[in-house]
């Protein structure tokens, strides 16, 4: 589980929070939410789509979810007059790294590739402070610090007892469910808490269920706790009817998910453009990679700044399916003689001409 100091709620507990207080916890919010993304990616560009396909799919559902939560952050954060600011260097954490925001404990991200340990990582990124006990839970001791949920929950209550006037009087930047499903169009203080909930909801589920709030596909999923549960129990989370008991239960007693050790690419662990000399195939391919993430950012950080518009998002997405392609091309070693190469996610605006 994660927690975070009670540095991070400063001006948030007043009777009358300041819109300022509010959005600086948000901007925080997007920096957390994003520097689980390279982390995710990194596990999923190492598993072989083919051999490894169940796990890819996983893995990748979450990291769909955590770009939605850094525009339901941005969402909220727009409606109340501020800026998310996502396209500059201090933005990409340097791996290994703990979290942003004030991270309690010694946690730290790596740029890994899939495995049990990185697996045990993930879960408790998104541990809540009270798991459903569906696997015999260790008893967790009290904390004094703030989970992730809890910092969402503070800020969502900050949120109304914001002035009405603090809202913007027209849906201001934007990204609704018409361009992103799951989205919330952030008007008012109740919208603003339906963003803020859903995002907890996607990453730990509720006190009551596993369920999150419309997952990907349209229907509800397991929050992703439960969903990266799976893949360690390598079974699928399912209900146990108990005709005994009004209680709906869960079991990972599912089908089975298949997991090939052998389609577990082994890329290097927190790589840098550094680790290759200047002009190098892999230097090419590590600088090509860093140069396409840096211009994705810029376009979301325009997409979330007022471009919110379906062309802004569709080249969003293009680069999206650009990026992976090239991490797919590193893994593989298309130009390095079949050695990995590791993306190694850096700001890199002075690349190819990227400003």
């Amino acid at each position: 589980m994660i927690t975070l100091h009670r540095t991070t709620l400063a001006g948030l507990h007043l009777d009358e929070p300041t819109p300022a207080s509010v959005q600086a916890a948000l901007q925080r919010a997007i920096e957390l939410e994003h520097a689980t993304i390279p982390v995710y990616l990194y596990a999923f560009f190492s598993l072989d789509p083919a051999r490894n396909a169940e796990a890819a799919a996983i893995i990748k559902s979450v990291v769909v979810e955590e770009m939605l939560h850094m525009v339901l952050a941005a969402n909220v954060l727009n409606a109340i007059g501020g800026a998310p600011a996502i396209s500059h260097r201090r933005f990409i954490p340097t791996y290994p790294s703990h979290l942003p925001g004030g991270v309690e404990g010694q946690l730290q991200l790596h740029l890994r590739p899939f495995s049990d340990e990185q697996l045990e990582a993930f879960i408790e990124i998104e541990e809540p402070r009270d798991p459903i006990d569906y696997e015999a839970h260790a008893a967790l001791v009290e904390v004094p610090s703030v989970t992730i949920g809890e910092f969402y929950a503070t800020i969502a209550a900050a949120v109304t007892r914001l002035a009405p006037e603090a809202f913007a009087p027209a849906p201001r930047r934007q990204v609704g469910p018409d361009l992103m499903f799951g989205s919330v169009t952030v008007t008012d203080a109740t919208s603003a808490v339906e963003a803020l909930e859903t995002i907890v909801a996607q990453g730990e589920g509720t006190s009551t269920s596993p369920q999150e709030i419309d997952g990907p596909n349209g229907v509800n999923d397991f929050a992703h706790f439960y969903r990266l549960s799976e893949l360690k129990h390598r079974r699928r989370l399912v209900q146990v009817i108990d005709p005994a008991s009004p209680r709906t239960t869960y079991a990972f007693a599912g089908d089975p998910i298949h997991l090939d050790p052998g389609g577990i690419i082994d890329l290097p662990a927190d790589p840098s453009s550094r680790d290759h000399p200047e002009g190098s195939p892999a230097r090419r391919q590590v600088d090509t990679f860093n140069a396409t993430y840096t211009a994705l950012l810029g376009q979301l950080h325009k997409l979330l700044n007022g471009h919110n518009d379906m062309a802004s998002f569709m080249a969003s997405l293009t680069t999206m399916s650009t990026l992976e392609d090239q991490a797919r091309a590193m893994a593989a070693g298309s130009e390095t003689s079949g050695v990995p190469v590791g993306p190694s996610f850096e700001h890199r605006p002075d690349t190819q001409g990227l400003a």
